[in-house]
């Protein structure tokens, strides 16, 4: 599994969704600043912090919490079993 996090700059809750992350025990993940790429800006701009699972193309829009998260990240084991 890929995660990777996108997030911006002076972002609360993109620090509340790092704080999520670490409570979920979450495995390690890239974090990605849309903040001055464009393409990036118009998919996430308003959806940010978003986890995505880049190998099964599947993302977790905020808000989530601990479990939404184990949830996620589980679901994209089993998807690829």
């Amino acid at each position: 599994m890929r995660l990777i996090l996108f997030q911006r700059d002076d972002c609360p809750l993109c620090d509340q969704s790092l704080a999520v992350l670490a409570a979920a025990r979450a495995p390690e993940f890239e974090s990605v600043w849309i903040d001055e790429d464009g393409a990036l800006e118009e998919r996430y701009g308003t959806r940010v912090p978003v986890l995505r699972d880049d190998i099964n193309d599947r993302e977790l829009d905020w808000p989530f919490d601990a479990v939404e998260v184990i949830a996620f990240i589980a679901t994209g084991i089993q998807t690829r079993a």
